[in-house]
């Protein structure tokens, strides 16, 4: 009896299952159908255009400012030279020291000079030979050939000798102060360098006074530089001090990278108060400019980059311009871009929401 029981309820269940399966067979196409008819419904319901962006807008116009540029600077020394000899000797003598302050002609240092005495006497040997020939030649007794080789070798020796006798006493090429002594009397100098550039030098001399500063220029103010043109200089070292410049040199060329051209700034050194490798602000008046000035909130910024952009209105779509930033003035900003015309409609609200290309509605 137990074992027909379990017969029968077994038989039972598995007659249940392809009931069970047609039945989930069934839901899984009905939730298919209605899938794809709520789909059908969806794509039916849109139209495939995009949302148009109420926007506000103003007209561009240049207005005159006055153009100022700032810049930051390090000091320069106006010259700056590494004094060393045309050939590596024994040192005999140095005369200056860290911080003494030269002369144009002042004696800074003394080479070996047992070459150059003996090529004192050869050359004084050569004088009198050729004092001789000049006798015998007017006399006839020599050829004037033989006269013209005496005559090369004296001028060749007394040339050589004038080198090694400035090559050996080196004196300051100009007025300044001495930054840096590398030997001490009686030491080898090699030629090996000894500078923090790189460079080799027995004693290196700065002019200090007047003093210069590089500035790197953007290249849209190339025309307005001119030779003489004033700068105001700060250091922060001496607050309230301001100390005055003007320009005596620009490169000819623009630097592709940087977009930029050197300047080179003249400086009184007052007082020898500033010193080179300070920090120091210029400024300069470039006169009246007209130029565009936009509302400050107009001026969009790229996310993760520096790239700044404006939309303007054209045709009922959003145009995109990057644009070069200037001077600040309170809550409105100079711009300088390639497609940026007078009358052009720029946006000044809703322009946070548009990417270039969105149709827009202007509203009053």
């Amino acid at each position: 009896m137990i074992n027909e029981f379990l017969m029968y309820k077994i038989m039972k269940y598995l007659n249940a299952i392809p009931v069970i399966l047609i039945s989930c067979l069934v839901m899984t196409a009905c939730s298919s159908k209605s899938s794809n008819d709520n789909a059908g419904v969806l794509a039916a319901g849109t139209t495939g255009e995009k949302t148009v962006v109420p926007v506000k807008t103003t007209k561009l116009g240049k207005s005159t400012i006055s153009r100022t540029i700032d810049y930051t600077a390090t000091i320069l020394p106006y010259e700056e030279v590494n004094i060393v000899p045309s050939a590596p000797g024994r040192i005999e003598k140095i005369y200056v020291e860290v911080g003494d302050r030269v002369s144009k002609g002042d004696d800074l240092f003394l080479m070996d000079r047992t070459q150059l005495y003996q090529q004192k006497v050869q050359l004084s040997s050569l004088a009198k030979d050729l004092s001789r020939l000049d006798t015998l030649l007017r006399t006839g007794s020599v050829k004037q050939q033989q006269y013209d080789q005496m005559k090369t070798q004296y001028e060749v020796t007394k040339t050589n000798v004038d080198f090694m006798e400035a090559n050996t006493l080196l004196k300051a090429p100009f007025s300044g102060v001495v930054t840096g002594k590398y030997f001490e009397d009686g030491e080898m100098y090699s030629g090996t360098p000894t500078t923090q550039s790189g460079r080799s030098a027995v004693v290196t001399l700065m002019q200090v006074n007047p003093l210069k500063v590089n500035v790197n220029i953007s290249e849209q103010y190339y025309p307005l530089i001119k030779r003489g043109m004033k700068a105001t200089i700060k250091a922060d070292v001496y607050d309230g001090e301001v100390f005055t410049g003007s320009v005596f040199r620009k490169a000819p060329t623009i630097n592709s990278a940087t977009r930029s051209f050197v300047t080179e700034i003249e400086l009184a050194n007052r007082n020898d108060m500033l010193k080179p490798g300070m920090f120091v602000r210029v400024s300069m008046d470039l006169g009246e400019v007209e130029t565009f000035v936009v509302p400050s909130n107009a001026v969009l910024m790229q996310e993760g980059t520096n790239i700044r952009y404006v939309f303007l209105a054209e045709n009922g779509t959003a145009k995109r311009v990057e644009v070069t930033l200037g001077k600040r003035f309170d809550d409105k900003l100079e711009v300088e871009a390639e497609f940026l015309n007078e009358g052009a409609s720029l946006i000044i609200e809703g322009q946070s929401k548009l990417i270039d290309g969105d149709k827009i509605e202007i509203v009053k």
